[in-house]
């Protein structure tokens, strides 16, 4: 199994265009600290690859990757489709960027695909441009490709809907940041942790850029993996509040944060598998590849998830 880490950033990316805080000021005069939105590229078989997400850096998240440029012929490319976590703008607007190909497949649970084809409409304005398969991703693995060895599977973790989706009735609370979570229902497919498993060499993956709790299923798959890659969108609870981006805690944002007693550091000390954060705010120090908070995670055997690295399983 191959994986190449396209981004690590939550939405906005480091810097963020309106954003003057010390880290985007920093990632600014320091070019290395910058970060695009949270991506991974995963080879399916030899000649096909997928994203997991697709974000508004979709473009240059390809030209970075050598695996993911087209040829041999003109217009051949490797790039077969997207498996969406959820149906946040920053996991999806790339989709659209998509368009010039002949056609792709986007594979997402029932209610992320109900979104995007009736809220933002992108069946219809793709229609005109390329075939776009839309197929159903949920808990039982299956092929990506007919003669592949690699399988996926969704695992739910959050109810949170994107606010262009809130449910009728309830008005989405426009002066709250960006990954705020706006109405819930009785289901967890809004937002899924993906899982990723070799059949001919037996690794397996965790990749879940979005985590807002610890099912008892989640944790069988984090025991499962090979290499687990978070959620690590805040550092700690109060991360929102104290930085004024938000009257509301990360947790309440539909994050699990990463220090504190119910953190997911602590969750992760010790499991077998190679643990990686992913998916950073802008606010997170771990943003300052100086901050003491890096120190704190090796001593617990975690890292930081880097821009552009491959991963073999």
């Amino acid at each position: 199994m191959l994986l190449q880490v396209l981004g690590t950033a939550a939405g906005g990316g480091l810097p963020q265009w309106n954003c003057a805080c010390p880290s985007c000021t920093g990632a600014r005069a320091h070019p290395h600290r910058r970060r695009r939105h949270a991506s991974l590229a995963l080879r399916a078989d030899d000649s096909h690859w997928y994203l997991v997400n697709a974000t508004p850096d979709i473009g240059d998240q390809i030209e970075d990757s050598r695996a993911l440029r087209p040829g041999p012929g003109t217009r051949r490319t490797p790039l077969a489709g997207v498996i969406l976590t959820d149906a946040e703008l920053d996991h999806t607007l790339g989709i659209a960027r998509l368009r010039e190909a002949d056609g792709f497949e986007v594979l997402a649970t029932a209610p992320v695909r109900e979104a995007l084809l009736e809220r933002l409409r992108l069946g219809e304005t793709l229609a005109p441009y390329t075939r776009v398969a839309w197929r159903e991703h949920g808990p039982e693995p299956r092929p990506l490709t007919p003669h592949g060895s690699v399988t996926t599977a969704a695992v739910p973790v959050s109810a949170k809907r994107p606010r262009y989706a809130a449910a009728h009735g309830e008005e989405p609370d426009e002066t709250e940041a960006t990954d705020d979570p706006e109405a819930t229902d009785d289901t967890d497919d809004w937002v899924t942790a993906l899982t990723v498993h070799d059949t001919a060499t037996g690794r397996r993956l965790l990749y879940a850029p979005a985590l807002a709790r610890w099912s008892d299923a989640f944790q069988k798959a984090v025991d499962d993996a090979d290499c687990v890659i978070l959620d690590g969108t805040f550092w700690d609870d109060g991360e929102p509040v104290r930085t004024r981006i938000s009257g509301r805690t990360a947790t309440a944002m539909g994050h699990l944060p990463i220090a504190g007693p119910e953190g997911t550091a602590q969750r992760l000390a010790g499991v077998r598998a190679r643990c990686l954060y992913t998916h950073l705010n802008n606010t997170n120090p771990l943003g300052d590849p100086d901050a003491p908070q890096h120190a704190l995670l090796r001593d617990l055997g975690l890292e930081v998830a880097a821009e552009r690295m491959v991963i073999e399983l």
